[in-house]
């Protein structure tokens, strides 16, 4: 477990009150994290806060501002900003319970873990997670952290409870607006099994690390080659180009070929249709008038 909570606080059901801690659920992953060189002297570039007609200043000469028009700005410290008085920054109140599946999942944000804050919250805690449990439902209420206020859900998982944060409506584009061009036609038959059934074929147990970023291993790799002083044979993207927009593929043939070989037998008159085709074609070589040319 973290040594620092992300939040602490409680979370309020009625007239019971659990304190608890909230940690975050997720990390950042491996990255490649690049800076800005000044090529020619190999130095680092370095940014400094200045102020137009000034010049550099001191961090604590600044202050957080707020442009109500241009060039005209609110000024407020931290104290002030600290002192907006909001119920959630205490207390997240669970003030309605939906189904699971009733929210989009477009609307899910961030995972937390939330653990009881001390023995003394165990009993309690344990009551609201096997609640949420045996109803199927998810809690909702708001939560204030890190400087705005959050629509957050809460439900049971293992021996603890999972938060996530939502995001708001006027957060999420409407999806019609860019799905309205998409036909609705519906699709051939024969063609929809044949994905149903690669799709089946597919179909595994989700285990996250059986993923991977190639792409951080790839510059990884590279940068191990420039330290070496080695360098990195860069291959033409021309010829995927070509592959991509030579040929119209044959949407039914990609399907049977992707699941390896079923209905095979079908493809093979089609084949020798051909084969039939190319003999026709070169039957004229033998005519006469060829053999007396």
């Amino acid at each position: 477990m973290a040594a620092r909570p992300y939040w602490k606080g409680q979370i309020r059901l009625a007239l019971v009150s659990i304190p608890v801690e909230i940690y975050s659920a997720t990390k950042s992953g491996a990255s490649i994290a690049f800076n800005q060189i000044h090529e020619p002297s190999g130095k680092r570039i370095k940014y400094e806060k200045v102020v137009p007609g000034i010049g550099p200043v001191d961090v604590d000469e600044i202050v957080k501002g707020f442009e109500y028009a241009k060039g005209e700005y609110v000024l407020l410290d931290e104290e002030e900003i600290e002192g907006v008085k909001l119920e959630s920054k205490k207390t997240l109140e669970l003030t309605q319970f939906v189904e699971a599946q009733d929210i989009d999942e477009i609307y899910f944000e961030k995972p937390y873990y939330v653990v009881p804050a001390d023995d003394l919250a165990e009993e309690a805690f344990i009551v609201l997670r096997e609640a949420l449990r045996r109803s199927n439902k998810v809690g909702l209420g708001q939560l204030a952290m890190r400087g705005r206020e959050y629509v957050v859900s809460v439900k049971a998982c293992g021996r603890g409870l999972v938060m996530e944060t939502l995001r708001y409506a006027d957060e999420v584009n409407k999806a019609a607006s860019y799905f309205r061009d998409i036909g609705e036609g519906d699709p051939d038959e024969e063609l929809l099994d044949l994905a149903t059934t690669l799709i089946d074929k597919k179909t595994g147990k989700f285990d996250a690390t059986d993923f991977h970023d190639r792409y951080v291993e790839a510059l990884r790799e590279l940068i191990d080659r420039k330290k070496k002083g080695k360098t990195l044979n860069i291959e033409s993207a021309d010829g995927e180009k070509e592959a991509r927009g030579s040929n119209v593929v044959d949407l039914m043939a990609a399907l049977k070929k992707s699941i390896g070989g079923g209905d095979g037998g079908k493809a093979k008159p089609a084949a020798k249709k051909s084969s039939a085709k190319a003999s026709a074609k070169k039957a004229p070589a033998k005519s006469p008038a060829r053999k007396r040319a």
